[in-house]
This record gives structure tokens, C-alpha cells and sequence, in this order.
């Protein structure tokens, strides 16, 4: 976590940097990079995954810094966000560094999981859409903690689409037209897990499906 508020913090030095994606080497893109850049920068919304999660909280957070166990969020980690909050999670010296002290040695409290979305609870922040532009499969698992990781044999384009469209999300099926949160319906810009072996199935489709090239 303290890595990704140096990642903001040097990419809010430039001024014209209004968005900000975290992605990770295993994530891909659905669509091509016009598309990607009409669909963040086309709102004011930014998109953190938030869930409720009251059976992961400890009071040392109360104790500390009046954290209340209705306030406590969990989510996955990658984010879409705009200026504003990008500021607010590098200027946050109050909460911060709360979690790097407490958050350690705690079984339940994963601070890349934990930190973003409990300071948009607590700081009550009115533009987020609570959901993730970044897809994950955890409906086949691989492991307890770990999502499904696809491979090269899985690579095509009924899978793209089948992405695009939110259906395996969390094992929840999605109708993306029903999102009324600036995305224009789209359910996911990015996925992931993708192993290396995926590049070269993922390079021989993405001019037909993805519109690269």
C-alpha cells in the first residue's frame, strides 16, 4: 500500500494526469486504449471495489482513530480514480498510518484490501461507484485466497466477451446496462489473473477483438 500512494504520488506531479488506473503484470486490457481512455475519463466517478466485511474488523481501529465497525470496507485492490481522491490517499496521514501499525500481525486485515475502500467510508466520499473496472474470477479459485489464473488454452474470444459482459464475476451474473455510474454500461476495462504463457494467443486476437493494431 505504501507503494501504490508513491505510484499516485509521483503521477499527480503531473497536472494533466486526471486519472489513475492501477493494474497489475497479470492484468490485460478488453478493449483498446481509445476505448479504455473514453470510458475513465468520460466521468467523475471513480471506481473502488467496497464491500461490507463486519466480521474482519478490530476494535484496535476504534481505539486508534474512532474507526467504527460500520465504517469498516474491504474490496480488491485494483482501482480506477480520479484527482481528487488520489489526492486524499496521499495526503491521508490520520488513517494510514493506523493500518501499517495495526493492520500487522491481524489475520483478517489486509492492508491492500482494507486501507482505500474503509477511507472512502470514512471520509463519506459521494463519488464512487463501490465496484471495480478490473474483472476477477473467484469463482473457480485456485486455492483458498487465490483467483482462477487463465492460461493459454483458455485464450479466446468467447472468453474476452464473456469477461466484457461481467458474466462470472464473483460467480454473479451482471446486467452492465444497469450500472448507472458513468461507465456507459461497461462492466470491466481489465481482468486478471492472465499467466506469461497467454501473450502470444492474446497478441494474434486483440486486432479482431480487442481492435488493437
Amino acid at each position: 500500500m505504501a507503494a501504490e500512494r508513491r505510484l499516485l504520488a509521483n503521477a499527480l506531479l503531473d497536472i494533466g494526469n486526471e486519472r489513475f488506473v492501477l493494474i497489475s503484470e497479470s492484468c490485460i486490457p478488453l478493449y483498446n486504449f481509445t476505448t479504455v481512455y473514453a470510458v475513465v475519463t468520460g466521468t467523475n466517478t471513480s471506481f473502488v471495489d467496497v464491500m461490507v466485511t463486519p466480521s474482519r474488523y478490530n476494535e484496535l481501529f476504534l481505539e486508534r482513530n474512532n474507526i467504527t465497525m460500520a465504517q469498516w470496507r474491504k474490496g480488491e485492490e485494483w482501482f480506477e480514480m480520479d484527482r481528487d481522491l488520489a489526492l486524499e490517499v496521499v495526503a491521508d496521514g490520520t488513517y494510514f498510518p493506523t493500518f501499517q501499525e495495526r493492520c500487522v500481525g491481524l489475520r483478517n486485515c489486509l492492508m491492500d484490501e482494507h486501507y482505500v475502500p474503509t477511507l472512502l467510508s470514512v471520509l463519506r466520499w459521494p463519488r464512487s461507484a463501490n465496484r471495480t473496472l478490473t474483472f476477477t474470477d473467484w469463482k473457480r479459485r485456485d486455492g483458498l485466497y487465490h483467483p482462477h489464473r487463465h492460461g493459454a488454452a483458455e485464450v479466446t474470444p468467447e472468453l474476452v466477451e464473456e469477461i466484457r459482459g461481467g458474466a462470472r464475476s464473483g460467480g454473479r451474473s451482471r446486467n452492465c446496462s444497469a450500472y448507472h455510474d458513468g461507465a456507459t454500461g461497461v462492466c470491466f476495462l481489465f481482468a486478471r489473473k492472465f499467466t506469461p504463457d497467454t501473450l502470444q494467443p492474446l497478441l494474434r486476437l486483440a486486432p479482431k477483438v480487442m481492435g488493437f493494431g
